[in-house]
């Protein structure tokens, strides 16, 4: 399935092929239509090209969640927190932190 907002960020992406922000858009945009292979596919490489890029974990976290990949999640969040506060980010280390402790007391309270 690819719309066409998908293959115009395809298309910029083979202008810019390690940029930030189109990595994440794809990602988002593949996850909308619930092709969470390639969002995976997309967000992981934007871990990789860029860790650095805070609103990358929050996503990555809730897409394990919904694969129930719940250790998964919780490493992203982990990651996600350390990288928000390293950044000075407030907003994204606040709601890093409430998704990892609902996580955390859904799935890993005993």
């Amino acid at each position: 399935m690819t719309s066409n907002r998908l293959n115009q960020l395809l298309n910029f992406l083979g202008e810019s092929p390690n940029d930030s922000f189109i990595l994440f858009a794809i990602a988002k945009e593949y996850e909308k239509y619930d092709e969470r292979k390639m969002a995976f596919e997309y967000y992981l490489k934007l871990k990789q090209t860029d860790p650095k890029y805070v609103g990358l974990y929050y996503h990555l976290g809730k897409l394990y969640e919904k694969d129930a990949a719940y250790d998964a999640a919780l490493v992203a969040y982990k990651e996600g927190i350390a990288v928000a506060k390293s950044a000075g980010d407030r907003h994204a280390l606040g709601e890093l932190s409430e998704a990892k402790m609902i996580l955390e007391e859904d799935f890993f309270d005993e």
